[in-house]
């Protein structure tokens, strides 16, 4: 009898545990690809992805995502250099008023290299959940 017991308590166990791993990982699949440096074409006309290479400080990127877990993905992008966070930045990832272009460069960071970090995610009750992410090198 005593057996029965301690089975059906650690069951229980864990299924919670395993409820708890599943419950905060969305469903779908989902990538983030970049960053894309944009450059202005020459008569002025909007911003245009133009490569892969290497992003310096001050450049416009985007990047390109892909999810089948939301219809309104949004990027957040977060620069550090050293252990001083430099830019922390949203963009959605939907929507006709959405730039989905981000400036390397802000009020905490003036100049300088940096290493960076874009996470492709989702608002979920009020709490962000991340669904990818890809991390690069911005040059001076």
């Amino acid at each position: 009898m005593l057996t029965k017991a301690v089975l059906a308590v650690s069951l229980v166990a864990v299924l919670a545990f395993a409820g708890a791993a599943f419950a905060g990982k969305p469903s779908g699949s989902s990538s983030i690809a970049g960053p894309y440096v944009m450059a202005a074409s020459p008569s002025g006309s909007p911003l245009t992805a133009t490569s892969t290479s290497t992003p310096h400080y001050g450049d416009t990127i985007t990047f390109s995502v892909s999810t089948t877990a939301t219809n309104q993905p949004f990027v957040n992008l977060v620069c550090y250099q050293g252990d001083a966070l430099a830019l922390n930045s949203w963009d959605a990832y939907f929507g006709p008023l959405s730039g989905q272009t981000f400036v390397l460069g802000s009020g905490m960071w003036a100049g300088g290299a940096a290493d960076c970090t874009a996470y492709l995610g989702m608002d979920t009750s009020n709490k962000y959940k991340v669904l990818a992410s890809t991390s690069f090198h911005v040059d001076a």
